[in-house]
This record gives C-alpha cells, sequence and structure tokens, in this order.
C-alpha cells in the first residue's frame, strides 16, 4: 500500500467548533487549543481493506499516548479519532485498489466529542518533503506489493474518482488491494486549530506535550538555528518553516517525526522545560537578523557622520553652523548602533530568552530616540529612508508598532 499525494483545493470553510461537554465534577477548566499542523499519532483498530470498504463508512483510530499542550492535558490516553472513508475502489487486473479518508470526530474516554478537520498525512522524512512541499496536499491509499510508502501525483482542483484515477496513472498498475491491518500506525494532521477543555494539568514534563507557547518556540528556534536547521527568524510562531525543521531535526535524532514541538524534542534541543512557559512573552530576531540591524546601524552613523562634516575623532566643522537637533541625532543614533552590537551579543551567546526578549524591547527603546531625534533634525533624504528600513527590520521586537 503507498501514500498518494493529490494536489487538490479544498474551498469548505473548516470551521473547528469545540462541542459543549458536560463536566461532572466542579474542577475549573482550562481552554486548551492545540494548533493547525499538530501531528497525531493513532492506531488503526480494525482492518482497512480497499476490497471491502464503502464510501461514508466509518472507522475509528486509537490515540497511541497521552497528549498535552503546554501545562494541561489535551487528549488523555484512550482517547479515539473517527475516520470516514469518501472513496473506496477495489482492485482489478489493471488498477490498483484505492482508499480515501477523512478524519472528522475526536473521542475523548469521558464521552466528550470534538469536531476535527484532519487529514492524512506521513512520520517517513521523504514522504513528508513531498507532502509539505504543496499546502494543498492530499494523501490517498494506494495497493501495492510493499507496506506503507509514498509516491506524488497531481489530481487538479478535484478529489473526485476520475481526477484521482487520472493523476496516479502507472502508479495503479499493481493490482494490488489496500490491506492496512489492524493496529497500524496512522498521522493525523490537524488542518485547523481544536479547542478543547481539560481540568487535567501536567505534573512535570511529558514526552508527547506540544508545546506553544512563544517563549519555548523561539527556544526550539534558537537551538535549530543553531545546529543548522532553522534560517528564518526567531519569531515564536510554529509556523510551516519552523515544524519543518523540527520535523527534518526529529528525523535525524531517531526521534517520532510529527514536526510538533514535542517533550522529547525540546529536552534533547535542551530547552528548558520547568515552571511555567516563560514569563515574557514578546519576539527575538535570529542572530543573521541582529547582525543586519548592527552593520545597518553603524553604516548609517559613519554616513550621518559625514554629513555633519564630523572626523574620526569627533571633531567638528569650525566653520558650519550647527543645529542641537542635529547633535542630539547623532547622539542618539550612535547609541542605537552600540545598543545594535551588544543585541547582537546578547542573541548570539546567551541562552536566556527573557533577557533576549528584554534586550529587544531596550533595543526598541533606543530607536524611539532616535524617532524624537529625526524631528528636530536636519538631515538628508538617504538617511530618513535608511533609518526607515531599520525600523522595519526590528519591528518585531518593538511592541509599540503591533
Amino acid at each position: 500500500m503507498r501514500y498518494i499525494r493529490l494536489t487538490h483545493s479544498r474551498t469548505a470553510a473548516a470551521t473547528v467548533l469545540a462541542l459543549v461537554f458536560a463536566a461532572s465534577s466542579g474542577l475549573a477548566q482550562s481552554r486548551v487549543v492545540l494548533p493547525a499542523g499538530s501531528v497525531i499519532l493513532v492506531r488503526t483498530t480494525a482492518p482497512l481493506q480497499s476490497a471491502s470498504a464503502r464510501k461514508g463508512q466509518t472507522f475509528y483510530a486509537d490515540v497511541e499516548e497521552s497528549i498535552g499542550v503546554d501545562e494541561y492535558t489535551a487528549i488523555p490516553a484512550g482517547s479515539r479519532v473517527r475516520g470516514t472513508i469518501t472513496l473506496a475502489t477495489p482492485a482489478n487486473r489493471q488498477q490498483s485498489g484505492v482508499i480515501d479518508v477523512d478524519f472528522d470526530r475526536l473521542i475523548l474516554p469521558s464521552g466528550a466529542t470534538y469536531q476535527i478537520n484532519g487529514k492524512l498525512t506521513s512520520t517517513d522524512s521523504a514522504e513528508r518533503r513531498q507532502i509539505d512541499s504543496d499546502p494543498n496536499a492530499h494523501v490517498v491509499l494506494v495497493g501495492e506489493r510493499t507496506g506503507i510508502g509514498a509516491a506524488i501525483a497531481g489530481a487538479g482542483s478535484s478529489s473526485s474518482s476520475n481526477n484521482i484515477f487520472a493523476a496516479l496513472g502507472n502508479l495503479l498498475s499493481e493490482g494490488r488491494d489496500v490491506n492496512v491491518a489492524a493496529g497500524t500506525q496512522l498521522a493525523v494532521e490537524l488542518a485547523t486549530p481544536v479547542t478543547v477543555r481539560s481540568s487535567a494539568r501536567l505534573r512535570g514534563t511529558e514526552a508527547s506535550t506540544i508545546y506553544t507557547a512563544a517563549e519555548r518556540i523561539s527556544a526550539a528556534q534558537r537551538a535549530l538555528a543553531q545546529q543548522n536547521y532553522y534560517r528564518g527568524a526567531i519569531s515564536g510562531v510554529l509556523d510551516g518553516d519552523t515544524r519543518t525543521a523540527l520535523f527534518q531535526y526529529q528525523i535525524d535524532r531517531g526521534l517520532k517525526a510529527t514536526g510538533n514541538l514535542d517533550g522529547r524534542t525540546a529536552q534533547m534541543l535542551g530547552i528548558n522545560l520547568g515552571g511555567n512557559a516563560g514569563s515574557l512573552s514578546g519576539n527575538v530576531l535570529s542572530g543573521s537578523a541582529a547582525a543586519t540591524v548592527r552593520r545597518d546601524a553603524q553604516s548609517l552613523v559613519s554616513r550621518l557622520r559625514s554629513e555633519l562634516s564630523v572626523s574620526g575623532l569627533g571633531r567638528l566643522n569650525p566653520s558650519r553652523p550647527y543645529a542641537q537637533g542635529d547633535l542630539e541625532l547623532w547622539f542618539a543614533l550612535s547609541a542605537f548602533a552600540d545598543n545594535a552590537a551588544l543585541y547582537e551579543q546578547i542573541v548570539n551567546n546567551g541562552n536566556n530568552n527573557d533577557a533576549a526578549v528584554l534586550a529587544g524591547r531596550a533595543l526598541a527603546g533606543a530607536a524611539r530616540r532616535v524617532d524624537t531625534a529625526l524631528q528636530s533634525a536636519r538631515t538628508s533624504a538617504q538617511v530618513q529612508n535608511t533609518w526607515a528600513g531599520i525600523r522595519r527590520q526590528i519591528s518585531t521586537i518593538d511592541n509599540t508598532t503591533m
């Protein structure tokens, strides 16, 4: 059997609603959100066979282990997801069998039920790279001689059987039925967020806990960047690039490859998981971005000194009249360049996220002092435009611009 990726667009709105769940206990409950892109590992409870499967048939798969989100248990062990077969064709002499599935329900041991929008994905590195290469990817099961594998095909904008078969082409030539045995591991990726209610607070660190707090995502991004897995900004956002880096890191380290920032991965990356997720909320620039800000600021100071006719030793032109605003801008911009150099050192050499966030706020404060000085300075359009570019570079760490 193969996983086959089919490119198509799902235009229907997929709003995930948390169904009402009546808690019999008086414990306070928290709303826990599993973000879109989270991968849940499950095992089938019964065989899936294209020879006997029918469109509209439902099946169930057990969640392998309890899944937490930050400080709470979100999906306890013993939970199930419900799948629905949306396409099933048996094999014949010329064509392999095909099964297409969606996942639409999460059922907790308590009986609480939540609607989900889940799709089949893979934990194999080669398959996952192909699946992740297209945001409209769709995976179906195709019978073949070996176990679960992958191949890529494009089915246009529709997932109808005709489009699927046309896209698969020679991949159907095995003439074998899909035969997924009971107990087979499947990977379900959430296409949209899911909000559940939980009163079970985690005690310590669990291997399958999914961490979503910005401080921990930032810490993971920095650790992945240091090991050349991640090249994006230290944003604290669990975006596609971060998930891809996490996935490849997990493959290389022999971890369960999901792309989640789970407990196993966080510990191997050296992220401090003790206590709360972090006392400070804020973004941190990547080392390369901080270096760019520092270089641009130093270059801008040199240009302003030239415009002000200031020598390398700080001597002013005795025949030139200066205004207070001119010198205030020179002082403010020089201070900002020095601060940018310090910020770069903190980002590159420290492992304290709170300190990096605070340093970013301090750098943003220095930038605001430059903004104020610019209002009364007599300077060129080039200096003003260059400063505007620096301002854009640090906008993610200046909470006054958000």
